[in-house]
C-alpha cells in the first residue's frame, strides 16, 4: 500500500445554511442541517442562534 503526498483533490465549497450564536464572546455555529431543533440555542454558550449563509466545504 503507497500513500500518495502530492496535492488532494480540492473540495468543492457551497453556500451553506448555518446557525450563529448571537453573543459577541462566542464563534459557536453549526450547519442548519446537523441540527435537531427548530431553533436552537447554542451548545457552546446556550445563547440564541440566527441563521446565516456561508461557504464551507461540501459534506457528500
Amino acid at each position: 500500500m503507497s500513500f500518495s503526498r502530492g496535492p488532494k483533490e480540492p473540495v468543492p465549497e457551497v453556500e451553506t445554511n448555518i446557525w450563529s450564536c448571537t453573543s459577541d464572546d462566542c464563534q459557536g455555529w453549526m450547519r442548519e442541517s446537523y441540527s435537531f431543533e427548530e431553533e436552537p440555542t447554542c451548545p457552546l454558550c446556550k445563547s440564541t442562534m440566527q441563521k446565516e449563509v456561508r461557504i464551507l466545504p461540501e459534506l457528500k
